[in-house]
Formats: structure tokens, C-alpha cells, sequence
């Protein structure tokens, strides 16, 4: 039952990850996250807990007309029988067995004051439960593994007990028991010492399974293999109840690229950013930037310093490479940014500035005023581009030329709770020879700016269509001044296919959207080879 070798990956984000706050998933979603789990190369996928949870028993049903998966098997999650009732008789068993699924993945208690206290059986029973169901499921044909529910904790306060637990279901027939740090509170050292007492006392196949309420889920994940666990259960993006449980790709990607272990099929590693990101925009949780390996600063450097050495090898200041995982080194221009900055950053969107040492002073002095002006360029790319093509070409892409701009915002006296201010703004602009005057309104006033501002070119420059704001932020800089402060406004805009980021900064929240709008619009016109 092996599957990719002698070691598992078991993915537990359909279930034990979809208890995180605030994350609800359909059963199209968890149908969608299964495949990319599959691409991803997992041996195995908890699906869910059937019988128990109407969601989980129709994703089930539905999973085995939907679903072909080619790396991995789908696991069924559930429980042990109930006292005082035969596994063959008991409703949540039965849909186990009946969910289709090759792996039945049973949770039992391993820790004597929750069957007592939780269960409200005796130890005796306790046991008597798990081999009656993994007996019972084994002789219809599934594979048994056991996730021993707060392993850790049973073994400090009753290490006879929670052992013997492990040995009752390895010896009914379970081919895996995953030791659980249910409350998450391990550290790394404490792992590796009950793992290694486990492989030494009980002879069972130890799993893994750690949630992350000290931070050290996926140290705790590496210690216990480390001590002999061969099968690692963990979840994509590290989602779960609380903070999380052990984010998969953090462990498969160490164990395959710093310890030498092959996890998983052939390659596959190399898309686990693509991967990450996919499920992260299926649950609706925009991905964590500093997520290790897959996170969009992984691999970003800002310091000047840094840069300096990227320049000569990108080994110095990089762990690995990062397409080892599908992500990409990024240079970050900020005033931190010294001359090697802005030249690697000018390669990376296209521009060689290798060889005019006076250019790239030219711009690096210019980032670095307009910088303390208030202006970022870590976030913006679309705008630092911009300002770069100025410099090196010796002028800004230009397609229209503003004469003026206003906005008005108007609130009638007798309007009810509930109804929106309406914005009016008018833009009067020459793009293609011709002379403008447009008005578009909003629901507020960038909003009617936008709306106006792309009328207007757009009778020039129809592609302008294709653009739509879809991101909007606002940061007060000096908040001292109260609302005569600096502030700065970045925006994303997108035509369909890809999405760029610019930058304004105004003595008003208007005066810098406008130019974050502006620059938006120019550069969609530029990538749009107009």
C-alpha cells in the first residue's frame, strides 16, 4: 500500500485544514483543491468525515465519479465505534465503509483522562474499540491507519496506556499510526525523544501529526522523522483550527531539498508555488507573503548590500534556488536600494544597465528622493518601470496630455440611511490630437475619476476597455498632521490576463489616487503595445 516508496504524504486539508476560522468550503472547492493536491503529487488526501458531515459524505459520493486521481488515494476520516456497540452495527462506521474511499483514517483516544472524561468509557473499552473497528474495516477491504488523538499528552500522564493503545490497532491490523500533537504545545526535542521510545517500545509504523501553537509544526514534523516517522500528515499553506497545522510544502520541500529524501513523485516539487497560490485563491486567503519556499518574498531581496552580492551569486543570499519550487527571486527598489539594486531590478524587466555607471547612480538617487517624499516602489513595479523607461530613453511614455480634473462629491439632505453619496468627475484631456471633456460618476470620488479618466481615452485608445481597478490601498504617512497629512495611494490594475501595481502620493487622498490612475493607465497602454 506503499505509495511513492517506503514514506507517506498525507494531506489533512479538507478536513483538518478547512477547521481554520473563517475558511468554508464547498464541495466544488474541496473538489478543486483535491486535484491540485493530486498535481502536487500526495500520496494520500483526507477528504473529509462521512456520515458525520453532509458536506463531506456528498463530496464522497461525488469524488468517485469526478475525481482521477493520479498520484493519490483519497482517506476517509472518522471514529472508532461507540461503546457498547459492534463496529458492524454502528451508523458512522457504516459510512466509512460505504464512502468509497481506499484509506479509512480512524481517530481514537491515546490519552486515559479523555476516554474517561470525553468517551465516558472505561480503558478496557477504549481498546476493545479500536480493534473491533479496525478489524472490522480491514475485512472489508480498506486500509486502516490511526490517528492516536492527543498522543503527547496521553503519553506524559499514562505512557503504559497510550503505548498499548498504538500496539492494539497496529496489531488489528492498522498499517500506520499517526501520533498526534492535538494541542500543539511539543517542541522539537520532546518529539524526537516519545518518537524514538515509540519505534523502540511499541514496534508499530509511526506517523506524524502536528498542529503549530508553539510555531514548531513543521519542526516538530522533521524531528519526528528524524526519530523514524515514515508517514507525515500536514496540510497546504499550513491552514487549521487556531494557528494551523504543519504546512505541507514546508516539510516535503525540507525533506526533499535539504535532507535528500524523495517524498515525492519525480519533479513535482517544482510546482508547488503554482500549487500553493491556486488553493490559496480557492479558499479565499491571499497567500502569505513570507511563507517559506512558495511565499512572493521567499526569495526577495531590498538591501543594497544584498544586492551587491546577488549580483556576483545569487547563492550568497539565497538558501537555494528558488525554481526548485516554482517561485522566483525579486529585487525590491527602496531606499535601502544601492546601484546593484537598480541594475538587477532594470534586468529582471528588461533593461540592461550594466554598462552606464552614471544611469544607474541617476536613478538610484532618484528612487531615493522620491522615496522620502513618500512614494514606495517595493509594491509597484508598473510605476518604477515607468520611471525607469524615462530615464533611459529620456522620456515617459506618453499617450495623452491632462489639461485639468475635478471631482465632486454631492449628499442630498433628505437621502435615507443606506443610500450612497454620488461622485461626479470631469476630465478634460488630448490623447491622438483630439481635445476631451468627459464626466463619468462613482460611488465615490476615485471611483468617478477612473470612470471618467478611461471614458476620455477610451475614444482614442479603445483598448482601455480591457482595464478594471480591482485593488485599492491607502496609507496616511506623517499622521501627526491629522488630515493635512501626506498620503499615499498604490493600485492594481488588470486587462484580463495579468495585473500591475502603481503609485501616488498627494497632500490629499484624490491628488494621489489621481496619479496612481494616470500611471495605471499609461502603463496598461504601454504593455498593450499601443
Amino acid at each position: 500500500m506503499d505509495l511513492h516508496g517506503d514514506f507517506h504524504v498525507y494531506d489533512t486539508t479538507l478536513r483538518d485544514g478547512a477547521q481554520q476560522e473563517g475558511l468554508s468550503l464547498s464541495v466544488a472547492d474541496k473538489l478543486s483543491i483535491a486535484r491540485q493536491l493530486d498535481s502536487l503529487g500526495v500520496g494520500y488526501i483526507e477528504g473529509g468525515w462521512p456520515g458525520a458531515n453532509p458536506k463531506d459524505t456528498e463530496f464522497f459520493g461525488r469524488a468517485a465519479a469526478e475525481l482521477d486521481l493520479r498520484n493519490a488515494k483519497l482517506a476517509a476520516f472518522g471514529a472508532t465505534r461507540r461503546a457498547g456497540v459492534k463496529a458492524a452495527d454502528d451508523p458512522l462506521v457504516a459510512a466509512l465503509r460505504d464512502s468509497g474511499a481506499d484509506v479509512v483514517t480512524l481517530v481514537a483516544k491515546s490519552y486515559d483522562r479523555h476516554v474517561e472524561l470525553a468517551l465516558r468509557t472505561t480503558l478496557e473499552e477504549n481498546l476493545a474499540m479500536i480493534r473491533d473497528t479496525v478489524t472490522h474495516l480491514r475485512e472489508e477491504g480498506q486500509t486502516v491507519f490511526l490517528d492516536a488523538e492527543h498522543f503527547f499528552d496521553g503519553y506524559r500522564a499514562n505512557r503504559d496506556y497510550a503505548l498499548e493503545v498504538l500496539r492494539t490497532a497496529y496489531d488489528a491490523g492498522a498499517e500506520v499510526i499517526a501520533l498526534c500533537d492535538t494541542n500543539g504545545g511539543m517542541l522539537p526535542s520532546w518529539v524526537g525523544d516519545v518518537v524514538h521510545d515509540v519505534r523502540e517500545s511499541a514496534q508499530v509504523r509511526v506517523g506524524i501529526h502536528c498542529h503549530n501553537d508553539t510555531g514548531c509544526a513543521v519542526a516538530n514534523t522533521l524531528a519526528a522523522v528524524d526519530a523514524g516517522a515514515t508517514h507525515v500528515q500536514g496540510t497546504i499553506n499550513g491552514y487549521g483550527e487556531r494557528t494551523g497545522n504543519a504546512d505541507l510544502v514546508s516539510v516535503v520541500a525540507n525533506l526533499e531539498l535539504k535532507l535528500d529524501k524523495r517524498v515525492l513523485p519525480q519533479g513535482l516539487l517544482a510546482d508547488a508555488t503554482r500549487i500553493a497560490h491556486a488553493v490559496a485563491e480557492v479558499t479565499n486567503f491571499p497567500p502569505a507573503s513570507r511563507q517559506p519556499y512558495v511565499g512572493s518574498s521567499a526569495f526577495t531581496h531590498k538591501a543594497g548590500l544584498h544586492a551587491s552580492a546577488i549580483k556576483v551569486d545569487p547563492d550568497l543570499y539565497q538558501h537555494m534556488d528558488p525554481a526548485g519550487v516554482g517561485n522566483d527571486m525579486r529585487l525590491l527598489v527602496s531606499d535601502m536600494a544601492g546601484r546593484a539594486s537598480i541594475e538587477l531590478k532594470g534586468r529582471e524587466l528588461g533593461f540592461d544597465l550594466s554598462g552606464d555607471r552614471e544611469l544607474v547612480t541617476r536613478i538610484t538617487d532618484r528612487v531615493k528622493v522620491l522615496e522620502n517624499r513618500g512614494y514606495t516602489f517595493e509594491a509597484a513595479d508598473a510605476s518604477f518601470e515607468l520611471l525607469l523607461i524615462e530615464e533611459v530613453e529620456g522620456a515617459r511614455p506618453s499617450y495623452f496630455e491632462v489639461e485639468s480634473w475635478r471631482v465632486i462629491t454631492e449628499t442630498l439632505n433628505n437621502r435615507t440611511a443606506g443610500d450612497e453619496a454620488v461622485s461626479e468627475a470631469t476630465v478634460k484631456l488630448k490623447a491622438d490630437g483630439v481635445r476631451y471633456v468627459m464626466t463619468g460618476e462613482g460611488n465615490g470620488p476615485v471611483n468617478a475619476l477612473d470612470h471618467a479618466l478611461r471614458e476620455a481615452i477610451g475614444r482614442a485608445y479603445p483598448e482601455v476597455a480591457k482595464f478594471e481597478l480591482i485593488d485599492y490601498k491607502v496609507r496616511i504617512l506623517d499622521q501627526g498632521h491629522g488630515t493635512d497629512a501626506i498620503t499615499r495611494v498604490l493600485i492594481e490594475t488588470s486587462d484580463g490576463e495579468s495585473s500591475w501595481v502603481t503609485v501616488g502620493v498627494g497632500a490629499n487622498v484624490i491628488e494621489a489616487s489621481w496619479g496612481a490612475l494616470v500611471d495605471g493607465v499609461t502603463f496598461g497602454l504601454r504593455r498593450q503595445q499601443v
